[in-house]
């Protein structure tokens, strides 16, 4: 069966980094585009950023460009997302998601697939 495992989540300070990681199976991972999401307290989820099939294209969302970087490893089934200079507003859980199509990450409601999520809380 289909399987989304992220790890990598915590407590981190103001201005810290962590490093999410999410483990897949079960479907083909290499002709999947696959994105985070998170799920701020209180919200609906949200888009974080995305990377394309073959690794070729990415996105992020304005507010964690340039201190989040995802990146995918197809020969290992894994998708990661560094993040830096974590902010108070960046707690949430946050989600690994399967994508059919690489132009569907624009659209949270086409994930496919979803992982149970991890937590990132940032406070001081």
């Amino acid at each position: 069966q289909v399987q989304l495992v992220e790890s990598g989540g915590g407590l981190a300070q103001p201005g810290g980094s962590l490093r999410l990681s999410c483990d897949a199976s079960g479907f083909a991972f290499g002709r999947s585009a696959m994105s985070w999401a998170r799920q701020p307290p209180g919200q609906g989820p949200e888009r974080v950023a995305g990377v394309y099939k073959d690794g070729s294209g990415k996105y992020y969302t304005n507010h964690v460009g340039g201190r989040f970087t995802i990146w995918r490893n197809n020969a290992e089934n894994k998708v990661n997302l560094q993040m830096n200079d974590l902010k108070p507003e960046d707690t949430a859980l946050y989600y690994c998601a399967a994508v059919e199509d690489d132009f569907d990450m624009a659209v949270i409601s086409r994930y496919r697939y979803w992982g149970q999520g991890t937590q990132v809380t940032v406070s001081s």
